[in-house]
């Protein structure tokens, strides 16, 4: 098989290193989250140059929640400031927001806001820009689990039926592709939870940089990577 020269129609990135990023500069952690956000606008626009069509953000885990409570009020408020400052800017450039995860367990005032732009939004199509919010990988297989074996209880569906695209059709990331390229910063070795079925052919590249240091040209040189990868999906 050639190497892949295609650009990933889906990517995906665990944004790892903020509090760190902030220690080494004698700063608050929430002075690295706040940094991040600028990381956050680099990648959307390198990601639109490039033309992905998908590109999801890991940007608050279930096990988030047991942080400390300040930290998790402050980054709550944060989140907030970031959606209203996004606004104009993923209408101007008709990105669409989605948000996947337990969003119920969000702030109402989160919740609203992250509805008002998803309406917003919701028929744009230059790319859709997802952030996993109190998401966990473990925590969406169950669901869609659960949602199977009740809809087998009420007879809508026979056990028999059950197969991977049903299963996926189940998960929060329901009518998306599969993510071609996952990039996590920091160094850090490890997927921490995040989308455990949808990345299972998924090739990685790990990035040393902390996110709030991560950049345009950072993303394109992900990319690069990706493209010399061999993707046999199992096969030969």
């Amino acid at each position: 098989m050639e190497k892949t020269r295609e650009t990933p129609q889906h990517i995906a990135i665990i944004m790892d290193g903020n509090g760190r990023w902030a220690k080494q500069r004698g700063l608050p952690r929430l002075a690295g989250h706040r940094a991040g956000a600028d990381s956050v606008r680099e990648v959307m626009k390198a990601c639109l140059e490039l033309n992905v069509k998908y590109l999801t953000l890991y940007a608050f885990s279930s096990e988030n929640w047991n942080r400390p409570e300040k930290e998790v009020t402050a980054l709550m408020s944060l989140l907030e400031q970031f959606l209203a400052n996004k606004l104009d800017d993923l209408v101007r450039l008709k990105v669409r927001l989605r948000a996947i995860g337990q969003v119920d367990r969000l702030p109402n005032s989160t919740r609203e806001k992250i509805a008002e732009i998803e309406q917003a939004t919701q028929h744009h199509q230059a790319m859709t820009l997802v952030l996993a919010l109190s998401y966990g990988g473990r925590e969406d297989i169950i669901n869609a689990a659960k949602q199977l074996a009740e809809d087998a209880l009420r007879g809508e569906i026979l056990p028999s039926a059950f197969d991977a695209e049903l299963f996926a059709s189940k998960l929060h990331t329901a009518g998306m592709p599969d993510p071609d390229l996952l990039i996590r910063t920091s160094g850090e070795m490890r997927v921490s939870n995040f989308l455990l079925w949808q990345i299972s052919y998924t090739e990685m590249v790990i990035v040393k940089k902390f996110w709030p240091e991560f950049r345009e040209g950072d993303l394109f040189a992900a990319v690069d990577e990706y493209r010399k990868r061999h993707r046999r999906f199992g096969s030969l």
